[in-house]
């Protein structure tokens, strides 16, 4: 052999015994390897997490006839179980009835995709681990057509439509039984969430609630952006109603509704509303009860209000402090801001300007106000508490709230405002 050839042969000898000694590594790592992951998670997918289950896929027709909710309820099953990812709602109209939410799931509904709510009462269920009472207005009944209890990491998202087919669920006149057989406390939400964490509501349209759109109930670290609501079928038609949320954040969303627009109940704590549009037969900003602390607005437009835009009227044992609200436009509305405690009184019809009037509401500042008086704003303070008021020891507690750049178009009566609420909400 000459020493080409050995050199030759030595390299490749050199090379077969690296490969032998690489793959024997490898080998010895891979099995390694594979007996750990056996150890940890059996049957586990590097694709979990992250798949779209359409909900076609699952039988879905999507004809605006059959009732899709059973295969709508199994392709969440399958993406929850599968450690979440993205349910899909394609084109199409999908008639259904209560379905749940589970946690790690995104429900996207397509441009073209509709979830339609079914008029028939029998398609819809009480969500029975949400309680009836021990918080305000949970009386007001818990079945959604979408709900979600003790789950985490949700997200709605649009830029489809969930048509709760409101209009089905009253009937012509009062006391006639409804076209979809249940009525009261019994119809079913937009959506519903109790106890929830991490909650994400974007970019969709939210059209004809049977009752509150989105009824947040005790829940933490939400999110709602992009939202277009337009909900007036029946009169509590509320838009948001937050019962005992901390850390709330509402942002570029437009709110028409018949009832109030964000309604705060119960106990709230660090909640933000900014760069938002309203309008309503009722109020906007509804204070009620509990305690109600670290709140901000800003930056809103109100427009064409029939009750108070922002009314705060607690209990005696009520507590509302560190609130400011700043930089909005009230345009037609009646008595802009109402701060109580106490037994609601008769309303004070005071300060109401003459129709299309046009008042700037000065900057001003309540600072440790306390009792149970009411006073009609804006112009000035509410009364500071009597010696009587300050003597019982159920007495609520207003403290630290502002309102500063609020400008109010006023107005006295409701007609007129009622024709220009009807052309603006059927051109919108």
């Amino acid at each position: 052999m000459n020493s080409t050839e050995q050199q030759s042969f030595s390299r490749r000898k050199w090379l077969g015994l690296a490969s032998a000694t690489t793959v024997a590594a490898a080998g010895s790592g891979l099995l390694g390897v594979s007996a750990r992951a056996d150890n940890v998670a059996v049957g586990t997918d590097k694709n979990n997490g992250t798949r779209t289950y359409n909900i076609r896929d699952f039988g879905a027709k999507g004809d605006g006839t059959t009732v899709d909710t059973a295969a709508l309820q199994a392709a969440i099953d399958a993406c929850h179980k599968d450690q979440g990812g993205t349910v899909l709602v394609p084109a199409g109209t999908f008639v259904i009835g209560t379905t749940e939410l589970k946690s790690n799931v995104t429900l996207h509904i397509a441009a073209q995709g509709i979830l339609l709510g079914s008029d028939h009462g029998k398609d819809y269920f009480a969500a029975d681990a949400i309680p009836l009472h021990g918080d305000s207005t949970l009386e007001d009944g818990n079945t959604g057509l979408l709900f979600a209890v003790n789950a985490e990491n949700i997200t709605v998202e649009g830029p489809g439509m969930i048509d709760g087919h409101g209009s089905r669920f009253h009937g012509p006149n009062r006391g006639d039984p409804s076209p979809a057989g249940i009525s009261g406390s019994h119809r079913p939400y937009h959506l519903m969430f109790y106890q929830c964490k991490h909650l994400r509501i974007r970019d969709i349209f939210l059209k004809d609630c049977a009752f509150h759109s989105m009824r947040i109930v005790q829940c933490s670290y939400a999110w709602f952006s992009g939202i277009h609501l337009r909900s007036r079928v029946i009169s509590n038609n509320d838009g948001f109603h937050f019962i005992s949320c901390e850390y709330m954040h509402v942002s570029n969303c437009d709110i028409q509704c018949q009832d109030d627009a964000c309604a705060l109940f119960g106990s709230c704590k660090f909640v933000t509303v900014t760069d938002c549009s309203f309008s309503t037969r009722w109020s906007v900003f509804r204070f009620g009860g509990g305690t109600a602390e670290n709140i901000t607005v800003s930056n809103c437009i109100i427009d064409v209000v029939f009750g108070c835009p922002i009314k705060l009227h607690g209990s005696p044992n009520s507590r509302f402090e560190n609130m400011s609200f700043s930089n909005l436009i009230m345009n037609h509305v009646t008595g802009p801001i109402s701060i109580g405690l106490g037994a609601r009184g008769r309303r004070r019809q005071q300060n109401a300007s003459a129709g299309g009037q046009t008042n700037a509401v000065p900057n001003m500042e309540t600072n440790a106000l306390s009792g149970t008086s009411t006073n009609s704003l804006p112009g000035g303070y509410a009364p500071e508490p009597t010696e009587e008021d300050l003597a019982q020891p159920t007495a609520g507690v207003i403290r630290n709230i502002s309102f500063s750049g609020i400008r109010a178009t006023v107005v006295k009566t409701v007609p007129a405002a009622g024709v220009r609420m009807e052309e603006r909400l059927q051109s919108g």
